[in-house]
């Protein structure tokens, strides 16, 4: 089963048994990134000099993809000025991460449980239903960050996501981030896809820094 960057970064951060989202700020931040770098490898959209432009506006087939392209070609469009990269995640990062969890519901990967806190806050968990998926991937990323082996474009792209939102113990559990951080920058900086797709990378990861900054800033004031 093929799955995209943004779902395979919301199936690290849910918890297996409880699915409870460990790290819920930074994964909703690397869903947002990762299905936007998803565009841009299926050549639809372009992301330079910090900026979001829709490249080719034609479905992908993948109705997840789709939705996501949709949404941006609207925003682009309507946009007076700003076309910000950080603009487009901050606004995206929580609509498109519950779309993501809804579509790892229906392939069958998670199973929504739906109760209440104390017995009045409405809480949703999505629990693992189907582990296959999250096993490759979790034996993928062991093999390029912990055993060196080469990484392909895409598992390098997941990479990068993952070390520029700090997603470091959702991805490898218990092993300290001074063990696996210098091989996942390695290979964020690495020359593994082509010009447009690391120029992507670079701004995202410049964006990811900004909006996370800036949201740890509210929250401190």
């Amino acid at each position: 089963m093929t799955v995209s960057l943004g779902e395979e970064i919301m199936l690290l951060s849910l918890d297996d048994a409880t699915g409870a989202a460990q790290g819920q700020t930074a994964a909703r931040w690397g869903v947002a990134a990762g299905m936007l770098l998803e565009l841009v490898m299926a050549g639809r959209a372009t992301v330079k000099g910090g900026r979001v432009e829709v490249f080719d506006p034609t479905p992908t087939g993948d109705p997840l993809l789709d939705g996501r392209l949709d949404r941006l070609t609207r925003w682009v469009h309507g946009a007076s000025s700003s076309r910000k990269v950080s603009d487009w995640l901050t606004r995206e990062h929580a609509k498109g991460s519950q779309d993501v969890v809804a579509s790892l519901v229906a392939r069958g990967l998670v199973t929504e449980e739906r109760h209440r806190a104390l017995g009045v806050f409405p809480v949703r968990r999505y629990p693992e239903a189907d582990g296959t998926v999250e096993r490759e991937l979790r034996a993928r990323l062991a093999s390029v960050v912990l055993e060196g082996a080469e990484p392909d474009a895409r598992t390098s792209s997941l990479v990068a996501l993952l070390h520029a939102t700090g997603m470091h113990p959702q991805a490898f559990p218990g092993v300290p981030k001074k063990r696996i951080a210098p091989r996942m920058a390695e290979i964020a900086e690495g020359q593994w896809a082509g010009v447009s797709v690391r120029e992507a990378i670079g701004n995202l990861q410049a964006a990811i820094s900004a909006v996370t900054v800036v949201t740890v800033l509210s929250v401190v004031s």
